[in-house]
């Protein structure tokens, strides 16, 4: 993940505070994401149907927007394995996909328990 302009500035200043300093624009910007409007996200999966065909960048599009209420970064290590062993070892497409739903579906299963 990049940052964008907006983010490196504020990098660049909170590295110039000092570690009290830092700490008070944490609590603010907290205080700022905890009263922020966000729209709610999903408690059961969203249904999105498998199509025939699909690649398996397309399947890990799918399955974050059936899985919307998961955090992907804590998957990326599991999802990119699996797309590696896809693109650098030729394994099957389908075959992978059908590891990534199961992966989706354990991690959701883990959420909600």
């Amino acid at each position: 993940m990049t940052m964008d302009r907006t983010e490196k500035r504020i990098m660049a200043l909170l590295r110039e505070f000092p570690a009290d300093a830092r700490e008070q624009v944490l609590a603010f910007t907290e205080f700022l994401y905890a009263r922020m409007d966000r729209p709610a996200v999903p408690a059961e999966p969203v249904v999105i149907p498998r199509p025939a065909q699909e690649t398996v960048v397309k399947a890990i599009r799918r399955l974050s927007a059936t899985y919307p209420m998961l955090d992907r970064g804590k998957m990326l290590s599991e999802t990119s394995t699996l797309m590696s062993q896809h693109v650098l070892g030729g394994r099957e497409a389908a075959e992978v996909i059908d590891e990534l739903e199961r992966l989706f579906q354990a991690h959701f299963e883990r959420l909600r328990d």
